[in-house]
């Protein structure tokens, strides 16, 4: 991957000329984008809206791993990952600073995949890249995004608004980032133990892509604020459903009843989590990665989303003394309990 033949050694640069190299062709899109990259400092005008930002830190080796990573989707996951912290929150992602730092190993044509990567996203998703830093590293790549976006202050939704008696809510379907994870990490070790075995993919496109290629659910969004329902919680299920929910009802001070039978999970994914001898709804409940929107609403809008394919009800919220249970498909009423990505754990894999 970091052959050098024929390739550019970034100190031929330097660090304003590896800048000013990979954000030549930065255009503007947003009117409350002043000024960019270019000075000290950017400057935004965001009139009469509130402003929303969040902040994310990729670490090589421990949040990907570049021996099934390429660099381009790793740039633009990088941004939807961010992204995503904003749609949970119903807004709308508008500009993002880029930051990262590299070992030597890095050319100037595999640092451009990088960039390649944040802007197909930036422009997939009409955000502004504004500004960063780069620098170098001796822990090999790091990668750092904040994203800024704005909302009107009665529609923002924090993770502490679910009542009694609202619908939980999900979006897409849970569980194919995790076994595309585990998909990949097969092949790798297969390469390693025989570097002449190609990796064996084929069919799995789409659980391979929840991995590598996530996308922020702005489209819904956009759905709840056309079918005008605003929902009473949200949050991003980036850390496993079942995290997700109890932070919900621990932010609210409520219990809820979660459905096995009613979470989404894809075919693929589910076949493919059991070639593996995986459950696939451990995976669902506690893979992470999906980027999918999690969210209560009133019972009251019930027929408003009921009709949306891509919306799952899976349970509702009850009072905090109910506890938080997850119903299996057999009837049998378990405590639902976090087994996802711990942040401090050095047993994580990449």
């Amino acid at each position: 991957m970091f052959d050098n033949v024929d390739k550019t050694n970034i100190d031929e640069l330097g660090e304003f000329g590896l800048i000013k190299h990979l954000t030549k062709n930065i255009q503007l899109n947003h009117p409350s984008t002043i000024k960019g990259v270019g000075d000290d400092a950017a400057v935004l005008n965001y009139a009469d809206k509130k402003v929303l930002v969040s902040t994310d830190l990729l670490l090589e080796g421990i949040h990907f791993d570049l021996a099934y990573t390429p660099l381009k989707h790793l740039g633009y996951k990088a941004i939807q990952v961010n992204l995503s912290d904003i749609c949970a929150m119903n807004a709308t992602p508008t500009q993002v600073t880029v930051s990262i730092g590299m070992s030597s190993k890095y050319t100037l044509e595999a640092i451009e995949d990088l960039y390649e990567g944040f802007y197909l996203a930036c422009e997939k998703y009409n955000v502004d890249i504004i500004g960063g830093d780069t620098s170098s590293s001796k822990q090999g790549l790091v990668i750092s995004i904040t994203v800024l976006g704005v909302a009107d202050e009665k529609d923002i939704v924090y993770r502490n608004g679910a009542q009694e008696g609202d619908l939980l809510c999900v979006s897409g379907d849970l569980g194919g980032a995790y076994v595309g994870l585990q998909l990949l990490e097969r092949e790798k070790r297969i390469f390693l133990e025989n570097p002449q075995i190609q990796p064996d993919l084929e069919g799995k496109d789409y659980i391979v892509e929840r991995q590598l290629k996530p996308d922020a659910r702005q489209d819904i969004v956009a759905l709840l604020r056309d079918v005008k329902v605003t929902p009473t919680a949200m949050i991003d299920v980036s850390d496993g459903l079942a995290s997700e929910v109890l932070h919900i009802c621990k932010e609210s001070n409520k219990g809820c009843q979660l459905y096995e039978e009613k979470i989404p999970i894809d075919p693929m994914t589910y076949e493919t989590a059991r070639e593996f001898g995986l459950d696939p709804t451990v995976c669902a409940l506690s893979g992470g990665e999906d980027y999918e929107l999690l969210f209560t609403v009133k019972q009251a809008d019930y027929d408003k989303i009921k009709n949306d394919v891509d919306v799952s009800i899976i349970g509702y919220i009850t009072e905090a003394a109910a506890g938080c249970n997850l119903i299996s498909k057999s009837g049998a009423v378990h405590e639902l309990k976090a087994q996802g990505w711990n942040a401090f754990n050095n047993t994580n894999k990449a």
